[in-house]
């Protein structure tokens, strides 16, 4: 590289790609001359000439094209790089992480309107499972799943769940000729276990007073999203999350099992950081914005629920261990 006159190199490729010696030095902020002069030691240190005149215009000779070809590329790397860098100063960047299952199915559709209200934010949201460790990492507030209570946070109930028997249509016709016993369906058909939900199917089995002697899973799931989807698919019946799934129970793509049994409510999701992240305008204007739209969907799916004749029951606490995010 000490070989290569960079400098000249600059002005070259400005010559090149502007067509004029007159448009480049008004580019780069120079005399007609001092470009001219720089193309000239360019030429004497490669030994070749780089460009031809034809009437009164600059056209590159072989050798120039080929130097030209190259340069186009390097210098156009480089300030794209400087815009990329200058922007990237002046970007202010919030930052989310938020449970699998919630964040594809519920915050990945809804999150368009919060950005666009603050296009001035440079937004990421990391969908994984673990819980931020604010003190050594970059993140300004997780949305969790769980029971709550995770000391020396703040932790603010945004969303409560709604939990019962669901699959398709499809295979509820399938149970039906089975028996018209809503137990003996349940006994019979294909249980698709969530593993990582708060309220699984052998707790829900016994507080409705189902016995499956030798109760087992033809599929076990650790996103609440995947469980849906097979259940979706007509694959067997999932314990899972109404709050994840209204869209499809509306449109009658997922039935709820039956009425007979209780939804099981419980506060489920949490917006929880350190209370020093509340001094970022930011995070108070999301958290305002994230439980009402939290509140419209609980509504509605309590609403739906109610519409379709069925009970709610609280979640009795006292029997479940906090587990991982869902």
């Amino acid at each position: 590289m000490r070989d290569i006159n960079l400098k000249s190199t600059e002005y070259f490729e400005a010559v090149a790609r502007l067509g004029t010696v007159t448009k480049a030095s008004k580019e780069l902020g120079v005399s007609p001359s001092a470009v001219s002069q720089q193309i000239n030691l360019l030429e004497k240190q490669l030994n070749a000439k780089l460009f031809k005149r034809e009437k009164k215009r600059l056209i590159l000779t072989l050798d120039g094209d080929r130097l030209y070809q190259t340069t186009k590329v390097t210098f156009g790397a480089l300030r794209n790089v400087k815009n990329s860098i200058s922007k990237k100063q002046n970007v202010r960047n919030f930052v989310i992480r938020v449970s699998p299952s919630f964040g594809v199915r519920w915050l990945g559709p809804r999150i368009a309107e919060f950005a666009n209200d603050n296009k001035e934010w440079n937004i990421r949201i990391d969908a994984t499972p673990d819980f931020s460790a604010f003190e050594v990492e970059g993140i300004d507030l997780d949305i969790r799943y769980g029971m709550g209570g995770w000391s020396g946070l703040n932790n603010m109930p945004i969303m409560k769940d709604f939990i019962t028997p669901i699959c398709s249509p499809t295979y509820f016709k399938r149970l039906q000729k089975i028996s018209k016993s809503p137990d003996a369906q349940i006994q019979q058909a294909n249980l698709i276990d969530s593993i990582k939900t708060l309220y699984r199917w052998d707790i829900w089995l016994a507080k409705n007073k189902i016995d499956i002697p030798e109760l087992s899973y033809q599929y076990c799931f650790d996103r609440s999203s995947m469980s849906i989807e097979l259940a979706k698919e007509g694959g067997g019946l999932a314990l899972d999350s109404v709050n994840l799934c209204l869209n499809e129970l509306i449109s009658k793509k997922l039935i709820p099992l039956s009425t007979n049994y209780p939804v099981v409510e419980f506060s489920a999701y949490w917006l929880v950081c350190p209370e020093r992240n509340f001094s970022r305008r930011i995070v108070n204007r999301f958290y305002d914005w994230l439980l009402k739209k939290c509140n419209e969907h609980e509504n509605n799916s309590r609403k739906f629920l109610k519409n379709m004749g069925c009970s709610f029951v609280k979640m009795d606490e006292i029997n479940l261990n906090k587990k991982d995010s869902d």
